[in-house]
């Protein structure tokens, strides 16, 4: 299986401790609805995405969901569960196919446990995580659909780094709690002003910056989290290697 791109959270890692965790690995493609983490039970893997995007969401006893996070190739499917055993009442799966390297969970576990570089990184990733659902829960409650919208296309486009994502509709109301006739009526607006493409489940990021004009602030604060993430670190191995 030929699989490509580039995980950030591995590449922060020293050699040594990259190629430890590469060699517990194995390469998977990664369709569009594949489960990666239940909220009934602990991880059997972890998954470092290369490509794609999974999305973390709760789900209400009737059935009802809405996404609290997501994760693309910047960080770690799983990294909460290396804090505890509290369960979680959140699943994980692809949003986006995409593909990455799988790590039995317990092998990372010993990594974390075992080892300060990489345990930093994974509290670094986990705190950022943190502070995105936090805004995300203040953005759903205080802004409107359209900004919203907005603020999810935008903050997947930087995580996969690309113009064109294939969402249905009824995937984009779940994911900022809104109806599927709102997402509807916004994206025909959105496409109306020149903002975007829509057809069948594809979205084509046509005017990036008129939708950052667009967005609430909330966007403007996850992205300043997102491009801030490991820059210490990166800024600490610099400084190792000059020394």
């Amino acid at each position: 299986m030929h699989i490509s791109g580039a995980n950030t959270f591995l590449s922060m890692l020293s050699p040594a401790l990259r190629s430890g965790l590469l060699r517990q690995a194995k390469a998977v493609e990664l369709p569009v609805h594949t489960v990666l983490c239940e909220t009934t039970s602990p991880p059997r893997y972890a998954y470092f995405l290369l490509s794609g995007l999974a999305s973390i969401v709760t789900t209400k006893p009737n059935g009802e969901s809405a996404e609290v996070c997501f994760v693309g190739r910047e960080g770690v499917v799983g990294g909460l569960h290396l804090l505890g055993p509290t369960p979680l009442s959140t699943r994980c799966m692809m949003q986006m196919t995409g593909s990455g390297l799988r790590i039995p969970f317990q092998e990372l576990q010993t990594a974390f446990d075992n080892s300060t570089e990489v345990r930093r990184l994974a509290l670094e990733f986990v705190q950022q995580e943190a502070a995105v659902v936090a805004q995300i829960a203040g953005c759903n409650r205080l802004h409107n659909a359209e900004q919203r919208l907005v603020r999810w296309l935008l903050m997947a486009q930087d995580r996969v780094d690309r113009d064109t994502l294939a969402f249905t509709q009824e995937y984009l109301a779940e994911m900022i709690s809104t109806q599927r006739t709102t997402v509807t009526i916004t994206a025909g607006v959105l496409q109306e002003r020149g903002l975007i493409r829509y057809s069948r489940g594809v979205i084509h990021i046509v005017d990036r910056l008129a939708l950052e004009a667009t967005t609430c602030t909330c966007y403007r604060t996850i992205k300043e989290l997102f491009e801030g993430l490991y820059q210490q670190q990166e800024q600490a191995g610099l400084t190792a290697a000059l020394a």
